[in-house]
């Protein structure tokens, strides 16, 4: 888990919406509990983003930053915090209700909205940079929503902008298939927390995944459970998607380069 017409692509954008809103609405008070130490993988990866879009992107710190799937702010509080001119957006509500307050109380100035991806029409053409961190563009249901949402993000950069995305390695994935991910076992003051996911595969490309996060809470234990469905995006569909819509100098750098826990899409704004 860690998200850019009209007829059909309309009917798939409004089944997103709620299946995908909801889940991470439900996700939103519990989005930091995934990680061992939710602030210091705000710190770890804005590191390595920043030298990315730097170094990578020809950018420096007053580049504006458009998050277009930013969740409750992993990636932009961060890159804020770092100097960026952030906007960050999401298809959840609750998500950015809790961005909202976490970057109050950072004293960070982010402005951050509700919008999905696949219709971003409500910003301007003008950012340095977009970012889609954290496996978001694998949600899209169809490779038709991946272009859709392709076009939508070169429609907020400005020429010869930086678009940059993260997903998991379906390459490698769909020849394993697997059906667990973790569990995960970290320590919160002496109580014990277990994150783990389970994978349901509906058919080679689909699933669902069912994310569990289990800790102690006094004598007895508590669970929370959220679900939601990815499709294995392999490289080359989102190398044609981004070919297709106005990019190029695509490249795929992977973690043990960067640093960064999944592999990552460069691609520049033609």
């Amino acid at each position: 888990m860690e998200g850019e017409d009209t007829g059909a692509i309309g009917t798939q954008l409004s089944g997103m919406t709620m299946d995908i809103s909801d889940s991470y609405d439900e996700l939103a008070n519990h989005y930091h509990l995934i990680f061992e130490n939710w602030d210091a993988s705000v710190e770890r990866q804005a590191a390595v983003l920043s030298s990315l879009i730097e170094l990578k992107g020809g950018l420096d710190s007053t580049a504006h930053i458009l998050d277009c799937a930013c969740g409750i702010g992993t990636q932009s509080l961060g890159l804020a915090k770092a100097g960026f001119r952030v906007t960050g957006c999401d298809i959840s509500p609750k998500s950015i209700e809790r961005a909202r307050v976490e970057a109050r109380q950072r004293n960070l100035n982010i402005q951050f909205s509700v919008a999905n991806m696949l219709d971003m029409t409500g910003f301007g053409a003008h950012f340095d940079a977009v970012i889609c961190m954290d496996n978001a563009l694998p949600h899209l249901e169809t490779a038709e929503q991946l272009i859709q949402a392709a076009i939508q993000i070169r429609g907020r950069l400005r020429p010869g902008g930086l678009f940059m995305a993260s997903i998991r390695d379906y390459d490698c994935l769909l020849k394993e298939r697997p059906v667990v991910q973790g569990p995960s076992f970290y320590s919160d003051q002496g109580r014990r927390r277990i994150v783990f996911q389970v994978w349901d595969w509906a058919d080679d490309r689909q699933y669902t995944f069912h994310l569990y996060i289990t800790h102690e809470a006094g004598k007895s234990w508590q669970t929370f459970h959220t679900s939601g469905v990815y499709r294995s995006v392999l490289r080359d569909e989102v190398a044609a998607a981004l070919g297709c819509t106005g990019f190029t100098n695509l490249r795929w750098l992977f973690p043990a380069e960067t640093g960064f826990y999944q592999p990552i899409v460069l691609a520049e704004a033609r």
